[in-house]
């Protein structure tokens, strides 16, 4: 009985010739009528007609648009999810352990904190796309200009962790005092005001969400905008190279300084540099693509050429705990005792200052 007041009520409310009422009986031969289920037309009485009209109803009241879950989204998603655990650890070790206070740790500190975000914003980004209305300009905006400053801070951060290592090993004699932790944490003020205002563009008007043809690669980022940013990182490439050249340069001088230790420092220095090499690579290789993509492509370009790109980026910020943090003994020694309250006596019990890699 519902169903028949249902497809009463849809056939009166079409309009025209298609009305169904006492005075206009439906003709079994008229082209309008859909006979879905193969019933003989000539029967027209009112529980046929019923069964016929029925299932040409339910799709326009049952169909559910279903989005495709792109592999591309779940490897990102999952990225996200293990860049936020492994940064997560190292913020817990850092502000549980009172003895990490050095301008070193100050700066993991930092980086700790964007790539922990930058895993957030890839997490968010999925749920974004595929369980809110992604058409919702503010959520675009929010998921975008979280990942924009949280990519920049973390690329910043181990800037300043560079140069961090550079002026310890220029400046030995002074780098432990006050004015280097004044300078550190003035450094870490301007990245992150910087790397906010970077995030803050795209919601206040540089976005391409009325103009699709001026899309980059990253939508609702402007082509524009997209250039500037790579051109920035190959700038902040080219000072690290620089900043670890000169480092090298420095740990040679030194080695050739000390004559008694000659062949430990010797031995020592040539790790340090295949260290900082390995740093460097791995650094290039993670950014080098997709900042080279975004100055050449734009939104016209295959997107599978995009995650193919930003995908390695991604991975820096995984990389960047084992480098930057896990390495250090003293995290380690917290991690121990975090864990299982006692510390390995293979582990090295020395300080490690920042200039060590």
């Amino acid at each position: 009985m519902i169903l028949s007041l249902a497809a009463a009520a849809a056939m009166s409310s079409g309009g025209g010739g298609g009305s169904l009422n006492s005075s206009s009986p439906l003709d079994p031969f008229d082209s309008s009528t859909s006979w879905s289920l193969g019933e003989d037309p000539s029967n027209s009485s009112a529980e046929p007609v019923v069964r016929t009209l029925t299932p040409d109803l339910q799709p326009a009241t049952t169909a559910v648009a279903v989005q495709d879950v792109s592999p591309w989204d779940i490897a990102l998603c999952v990225t996200g999810t293990l860049i936020s655990c492994e940064n997560a650890l190292v913020i817990a070790v850092l502000f549980y352990t009172p003895t990490l206070r050095a301008p070193m740790f100050i700066l993991i500190g930092s980086l700790a904190v964007a790539d922990l975000l930058a895993g957030l914003g890839l997490i968010l980004n999925f749920v974004f796309t595929y369980l809110v209305d992604s058409s919702v300009e503010f959520v675009t905006l929010l998921s975008v200009g979280l990942l924009i400053s949280a990519f920049s801070a973390s690329v910043l951060n181990i800037l300043a962790i560079t140069v961090d290592r550079y002026l310890s090993l220029y400046n030995a004699l002074t780098y432990h005092t006050e004015r280097t932790v004044t300078f550190t944490y003035l450094m870490v003020v301007f990245i992150w005001v910087s790397c906010l205002t970077l995030g803050l563009l795209p919601a206040l008007g540089w976005n391409c969400l009325r103009d699709e043809s001026t899309c980059s690669i990253c939508r609702p980022v402007t082509k524009n905008n997209a250039v500037v940013l790579a051109v920035t990182f190959l700038l902040v490439f080219a000072l690290m190279m620089q900043l670890y050249l000169q480092i090298c340069k420095i740990a040679f001088r030194h080695a050739q300084q000390i004559a008694v230790q000659h062949q430990f420092v010797a031995i020592s220095t040539t790790k340090g540099v295949s260290t900082l090499s390995a740093i460097l690579c791995a650094f290039g290789v993670c950014w080098l693509p997709f900042a080279m993509y975004s100055i050449v492509a734009d939104s016209s370009y295959p997107v599978i050429y995009t995650y193919a790109t930003v995908l390695p980026a991604t991975c820096c910020s995984v990389i960047n705990p084992i480098i930057y943090a896990f390495r250090n003994p003293d995290i380690q020694k917290s991690l121990w005792m975090a864990c299982c309250g006692c510390v390995p006596s293979n582990l090295s019990l020395r300080p490690r200052t920042s200039s060590d890699v």
